[in-house]
């Protein structure tokens, strides 16, 4: 799937990976390679990527659309 992690002004992370760890409002969830669409909000924590990409950020928005992955994130 293709990642994208935005701030206000500028990108943190441009690339593909088949699997990403996030911290929801809910606890930590997965996103995998194929993954129905979905809309979720982001608490403070890490994204990891694949399995060692981390970039920590205190909120965020995420969106899942025909396989693409979107971020608007505050970085930590």
């Amino acid at each position: 799937m293709e990642i994208k992690i935005l701030k206000p002004d500028k990108k943190l992370y441009e690339g593909k990976s088949d699997k990403m760890t996030l911290p929801g409002r809910e606890g930590q969830f997965q996103i995998l390679d194929g993954h129905a669409d979905i809309f979720a909000i982001l608490d403070k924590g890490e994204i990891i990527i694949g399995e060692n990409k981390k970039i920590s950020i205190i909120s965020g928005i995420l969106e899942v659309l025909n396989n693409k992955v979107i971020i608007l994130a505050e970085e930590d």
